[in-house]
């Protein structure tokens, strides 16, 4: 019997870090197995075993410690309550956000929340994450038009 992986082979490698990178951008968004193995255009089964084996940690739990990273910069930084932060970063269950945040950082997502807000830094309105998000989502991001040539 020979002994378990423990990483992908180095040819396989550039797909696992695509549907990896894919996630980190695309985290709001709701992803399955199977939508993200067919990132990395592998089988859905073979890609939970490689992106285990390479990374330590399943590509769902990737995805929802991704979430649960962005929900505490959310939770730092803005005046959103908890259920708007929740659903922003692509939870659909506010139980199953509380629980996974709790989970991972230690602390209900309501706690870390007070404690960060006891520092009386500024926060940033809600309104202007969601335009924001809105208007990253519809291709208007802040980026400047490129220069037109005149006289061509």
């Amino acid at each position: 019997m020979s002994a378990p992986t423990r990483r992908a082979p180095d040819d396989l490698l550039v797909h696992l870090r695509r549907a990896r990178d894919h996630v980190d951008r695309h985290y709001t968004e709701p992803l399955d197995l199977e939508a993200i193995a067919a990132v990395a255009g592998i089988s859905k089964f073979h890609f939970q075993r490689l992106f285990t084996a390479t990374y330590g940690i399943s590509p769902a739990a990737h995805l929802s410690r991704r979430r649960v990273e962005r929900a505490q910069d959310l939770l730092r930084a803005t005046n959103l309550t908890v259920t708007e932060v929740c659903h922003a970063v692509g939870f659909s269950s506010l139980g199953s956000f509380s629980s996974r945040f709790r989970d991972l950082v230690g602390e209900s997502p309501s706690e870390f929340q007070r404690r960060w807000a006891a520092t009386g830094a500024p926060h940033i309105p809600g309104c202007f994450v969601f335009m924001w998000g809105l208007a990253e989502q519809r291709g208007c991001a802040t980026e400047e038009k490129p220069p037109t040539a005149a006289g061509s």
